[in-house]
């Protein structure tokens, strides 16, 4: 089988490459900054999701210094949505690093030492936005690879090894080129799913393809589900300027850095019915009916939300500020967060479950061991009452002199009188 040629890809990325607001277009020189951004972005999260925020992004720091300058809080806030928010805060940090320094560095090791940056970033803005001759793997690589070189190796143990013959690819020519090409090839012909692999230019030395397995590629361990964990949400509402009740969690850890109401600990074993213990102040709490869950990477939540209405002169708790409800866009509000206030303002009580499960309708309760019932007989036909067809009238025929007509036979009876038919006349024509 011959081996895969980084040229072949080349030639299909200058027909079929995607246009991204990141991307520079042929002859255009790449901004790392905007290469920097995106693949920061680009970390566990859809491109579809990444172009919205990224445009706005840019609007609100146009450039490096820009994005050095800000505070902390106007950086979370532009962030609220993506998730991962340690990445945010990694992006402020590394921001004011290399705006101190003057430039990025255009060398996989110099980009390594930068708040946040790892292997995969660091590889693709140096192939990208500096044109060195470095790999760049991620999800869609990983795939594309695996798939291409059949290797059974696990993930994640298999990432070395994925690295290794990617990096035997990359050419010296068009390094950036290729980094995006095979982003390309696994995002839109090598999908999980279906793989459109008589579009790909890589499907002849494809041993995946050549065995028919190719959707078994990479090999992954089954993911193991976390621990369901429960909660308490208090949602205080100022009457007057209806301001919500709001905190900042602490800078390491899960969402760290962003907003959030009031809560309680999350636990497995957490009891809603003790919830007002944990509430942040004395106010008459109602619980409202129905429940707010949010997946997590590692574990799901669901979190009971608690409603108060407070006076306008209620003092925020120490560590708390009331935010008026038209400023809280600028709060950096992850989503749960941002769900568990909409359901506070317009609550969804939980659905009813009525009647047993579709699968066992069918089955009918019977003791165990008991004797097969017979059968009953199958109901008689219903009966329907005859009813009497009425006899004709009989209708009496004229008298007649001599009680015969002509020849001596008894005439008949003439046709009865039609019917006069009531009604408008017609019109004559």
């Amino acid at each position: 089988m011959q081996a895969p040629q980084a040229k072949d890809l080349l030639t299909w990325y200058d027909r079929h490459r995607r246009v991204l607001p990141w991307r520079a277009l042929p002859g255009q020189t790449p901004d790392p900054y905007r290469i920097w951004l995106s693949e920061v972005m680009l970390q566990q999260t859809t491109i579809a999701a990444v172009k919205p925020y990224f445009h706005k992004f840019l609007e609100r720091f146009p450039s490096l210094d820009a994005l050095a300058a800000a505070p902390e809080e106007a950086v979370m806030s532009a962030w609220a949505g993506l998730g991962y928010y340690s990445r945010a805060r990694n992006l402020h940090a590394c921001a004011k690093a290399v705006s101190a320094a003057g430039a990025f560095p255009d060398t996989l090791v110099g980009l390594r030492k930068l708040p946040g940056v790892g292997a995969y970033t660091a590889g693709a803005i140096a192939a990208i936005a500096f044109d060195r001759p470095e790999a760049a793997v991620d999800g869609n690589v990983e795939r594309v690879m695996t798939r291409l070189f059949s290797i059974e190796t696990l993930m994640p143990a298999a990432r070395a090894e994925v690295r290794v013959v990617t990096q035997a690819l990359v050419p010296h020519d068009r390094p950036g080129d290729f980094a995006q090409a095979v982003m390309d090839l696994g995002a839109t012909i090598c999908t999980p799913k279906r793989p459109a692999c008589a579009l790909c230019p890589w499907m002849a030395p494809c041993r995946a393809r050549a065995a028919g397995t190719q959707e078994t590629f990479p090999r992954k361990l089954k993911a193991v589900k976390g621990t369901l964990r429960k909660g308490a949400a208090f949602v205080a509402v100022r009457a007057g300027d209806e301001a919500i009740l709001l905190r900042t969690r602490p800078p390491e850890g899960l969402l760290g850095a962003m907003a959030e109401p009031p809560m309680s600990p999350w636990e497995p074993d957490y009891d809603p019915a003790q919830a007002l213990l944990d509430a942040p102040l004395d106010a008459r709490w109602k619980r409202l009916p129905g429940l707010v869950r949010h997946g997590f990477t590692h574990f799901p939540l669901e979190l009971t939300v608690f409603l108060a209405r407070v006076a306008l002169s209620t003092r925020a708790p120490a560590g708390m500020r009331f935010t008026p409800r038209r400023d809280l866009d600028d709060e950096p509000l992850p989503g749960v967060m941002k769900k568990v206030l909409a359901h506070a303002f317009d609550p969804k009580p939980e659905p009813v479950k009525r009647g047993r499960p579709k699968a066992l309708r069918i089955i009918p309760d019977t003791p165990l061991f008991s004797e097969p019932e017979e059968e009953a007989p199958p109901p008689p036909p219903p009966s329907f009452r005859p009813v009497p067809k009425p006899a004709p009238r009989a209708v009496v025929a004229p008298a007649v002199e001599d009680g015969e007509g002509f020849f001596g036979e008894p005439e008949e009876a003439a046709p009865p009188e039609a019917p006069r038919k009531r009604g408008r006349p017609r019109t004559r024509r």
